[in-house]
């Protein structure tokens, strides 16, 4: 757990999801990440009980990068409060297929979600919740015909991200629910940043980290 960790005080910690853990407790019963972060707080500072940890945001749980955890209810409603407000930044970066026809652009539609399939789709005006994303092409790579996006999200809809990036023909590379590639490849999104001012400092923080995948690829346009 201590290598995945980028920052923690009293009142909140920051850490790096990896891929293919749950935010929380699901079907599977596999190890999700508030346990694993309750069960490494209760260690370290030998905590009787149960341990306090709030869930304000969340990731898919094919999805890896940075997320922050609330350590107080105090904590947590403040920075649930920012999100409400939209003073919660994330950034993304997604590998995607094909090269887009704008280096940048803002993309805004409707979803509705699916609760029986756990899926969303893109619907008329009026039907769905309103979903926007901003994305800037970093790279694109023509032997692979793969495109690295960097994506600024204003909105939090299920599977919001991967539903939009498909809606317009350039599904993430590894996406097996909105894309075509075979089952075995892991979805290329990852949460790079996140930017939110501290719940009781009056301090901004920001916290980035760079999946392997996108390491070697130059924040450069060819």
């Amino acid at each position: 757990m201590n290598s995945n960790i980028l920052y923690e005080d009293n009142h909140i910690i920051v850490v790096i999801k990896e891929p293919n853990i749950p935010v929380q407790e699901d079907i599977s019963k596999d190890p999700d990440m508030l346990t694993i972060i309750k069960d490494y707080l209760k260690q370290k500072y030998k905590k009787p009980g149960n341990v306090y940890l709030g869930l304000v945001h969340r990731l898919d749980r094919p999805v890896g990068g940075v997320m922050v955890f609330a350590k107080t209810s105090k904590a947590a409603s403040r920075l649930s409060d920012l999100i409400r407000k939209g003073e919660f930044n994330k950034t993304y970066l997604a590998l995607v297929h094909g090269k887009l026809l704008k280096d940048s652009d803002t993309l805004e539609d409707y979803l509705l979600k699916d609760t029986k399939t756990n899926t969303s789709k893109v619907v008329p005006e009026g039907t769905g919740k309103k979903s926007i994303l901003e994305y800037d092409v970093i790279n694109y790579n023509k032997k692979t015909d793969l495109s690295l996006l960097k994506i600024t999200l204003h909105t939090g809809r299920h599977h919001q991200i991967r539903v939009q990036l498909s809606n317009i023909g350039h599904p993430i590379y590894g996406d097996q629910r909105y894309g075509k590639d075979k089952v075995g490849i892991q979805i290329h999104l990852w949460a790079t940043e996140i930017s939110f001012k501290h719940p009781v400092k009056d301090e901004i923080m920001t916290f980035e980290n760079i999946p392997i995948w996108a390491e070697g690829v130059a924040y450069e346009k060819e």
